[in-house]
């Protein structure tokens, strides 16, 4: 049944290439130069499991996958790219076919393979512009077990002997290694190629982050944490730094860049410095929405006398639910003794 279907496809794909747009299209952001396919699959015993897909072009969800339907959903009105119905419909039969096999064939194997239930596999698949174009790879529990390299499956280093003997296996199976050439190979660059097509103007939007400074919570005695926010931007690569005059602060910690629910991004970044120091620092901003002028918020009076107000409030806060603390010790205290 799977040969006959995978026939099927391939008579459908035809020897269609990756059109010239692919080569000459370029976004301001380098994250946005692929499109991924994320997979998780949650086995908890033989028999329940558990798959979720999803589709990404750079760090923007295009697709997801409806586990009960069975259907692509398209997140995006340009999330057809320029395929057909047709196409999309051969696609989507393609990967119903795909996540009923995957669980079968794993739950049917974990013996065999030694997987230990519960467990998860995390696979991640697509195609780049840039070199290398395509790939797969796949992680168990959480850490790097095998990944396909053009022609054959390859164990990741010090995955260990399991996932050697289960690229021994995948490695027979000839039509599943065409298969997955032809998916990544040149059906995902022309769907990527369309999907930049389609939704150019949303991807190449730029919107301007803006920042605002405050405190956190005080490293230690006489100390200060400075916190720089940087939130609304778009896309997602920035560069956020506290500097002295033109000299970097090198104690910078940057958090993760998380996404706000308008598909723009936020950030954060402090700084822990001596309280007598903080006079004279400053946050920058660098983003491709300023056309190269940098936002700068410095470090002032105003912000320095919020700091201690809120360390005051901190401390009074602190200093009542002690004394409450201790009240409370001493009733039980005096209940007891009169229990006695």
């Amino acid at each position: 049944m799977i040969k006959s279907r995978v026939k099927r496809y391939r008579r459908r794909r035809g020897s269609q290439r990756a059109p010239q747009a692919l080569q000459s299209y370029h976004l301001a952001a380098e994250e946005q130069l692929s499109f991924r396919m994320l997979q998780t699959s949650s086995f908890a015993n033989h028999s329940w499991a558990h798959s979720e897909g999803s589709g990404w072009l750079g760090d923007l969800q295009t697709h997801g996958w409806d586990t009960v339907l069975g259907t692509i959903r398209f997140l995006k009105p340009w999330s057809h790219g320029n395929f057909s119905k047709q196409e999309l419909k051969n696609l989507q039969s393609l990967f119903q076919l795909y996540f009923h096999s995957f669980i079968q064939i794993v739950q049917a194997s974990a013996g065999q393979f030694q997987l230990e239930y519960p467990f998860e596999i995390q696979i991640l698949a697509g195609c780049s512009m840039n070199a290398p174009q395509i790939f797969l790879n796949m992680a168990y529990q959480g850490s790097d077990f095998l990944s396909f390299q053009g022609i054959s499956w390859e164990p990741s280093p010090g995955a260990g002997i399991r996932a050697q003997n289960i690229c021994k296996v995948l490695n027979r199976y000839l039509d599943i290694k065409e298969i997955l050439q032809s998916l990544l190979g040149h059906t995902c660059p022309r769907f990527l190629a369309g999907l930049m097509e389609a939704g150019e103007s949303e991807l190449k939007r730029k919107v301007k982050p803006e920042a605002w400074l405050s405190c956190g919570p005080s490293p230690g005695p006489g100390r200060l944490q400075l916190v720089c926010h940087v939130s609304g931007f778009y896309p997602k690569p920035v560069w956020v730094m506290w500097m002295r005059g033109e000299q970097e602060q090198r104690g910078t910690q940057r958090g993760d860049v998380l996404p706000n629910a308008d598909e723009t991004w936020y950030l954060r970044a402090t700084l822990d410095v001596a309280a007598g120091e903080a006079a004279g620092l400053s946050c920058r901003v660098k983003h491709s929405s300023l056309g190269g002028h940098d936002l700068i918020i410095h470090w002032g009076e105003k912000q320095l006398r919020l700091c201690w107000e809120i360390m005051k409030i901190a401390l009074g806060l602190l200093s009542v639910g002690l004394r409450k603390w201790v009240g409370m010790l001493g009733t039980r205290r005096v209940k007891l003794g009169q229990s006695k």
